[in-house]
């Protein structure tokens, strides 16, 4: 129970460092009062530039990555004998993203969760992590959506998981339902997203 109490704390505490916000700071503004006013990567890219934007992304994703690969870790040398460590790695992978989108050092208030999962995704489970970045690549070059492509890319990415479990039989059936989890949390973060979507104000990423 406390190696499960750790993974869960841990992950959580590490998932809701706001790397977005950060940047803002050292760049001299609150992220929060400017675009979109999130302090995911993407407001960062909009505010401040791909100087700023591409390292918070990266640093984000990397919170998702570590999550998972410390639990497990720590998890293999505790040898909990009630569940598997890649189990806790699962559950870490959905502590970071509740973390990134509600930071308890920003009032809960975080961002969206994309690069997080991704990052998660990319360490549970490579290949349907690559699924679903090529969705998000292949929505966003059709619409030049953000938003439109990371809510495409999780929606897939149960039936992505369904399938990839299946053919494994690795854990499959945590696999499927802690991605209706990380799915449920990043579209439920775009809720907004989809109200200017509807009101035809959502701003799209042009080419230069």
């Amino acid at each position: 129970m406390l190696t499960f109490a750790a993974v869960v704390i841990g992950s959580y505490l590490l998932g809701s460092i706001p790397f977005g916000y950060i940047a803002g700071r050292i760049a001299g503004i609150d992220i929060r009062n400017c675009g979109s006013g999130n302090v995911g990567a993407t407001n960062v890219v909009r505010t401040l530039g791909k100087n700023y934007g591409y390292p918070v992304f990266a640093a984000d994703f990397l919170k998702g990555f570590a999550a998972v690969k410390m639990s497990v870790l720590i998890a293999t040398r505790a040898r909990p004998e009630w569940i598997a460590p890649e189990i806790f790695g699962i559950i870490a992978a959905v502590s970071s993203v509740v973390g990134h989108s509600f930071p308890i050092w920003l009032y809960f208030k975080g961002g969206k969760g994309v690069a997080t999962s991704a990052g998660a995704l990319f360490s549970l489970v490579p290949l349907a992590a690559l699924a679903g970045v090529a969705i998000w690549i292949l929505t966003f070059l059709l619409t030049r959506y953000v938003s439109v492509a990371s809510i495409a890319a999780a929606a897939a990415l149960p039936v992505v998981i369904l399938i990839t479990s299946r053919l494994s039989q690795n854990f499959g059936k945590w696999l499927f339902y802690s991605s209706v989890c990380l799915a449920a949390v990043v579209i439920w973060r775009h809720r907004s997203n989809l109200s200017r979507l509807i009101r035809g104000t959502e701003p799209r990423f042009t080419r230069k």
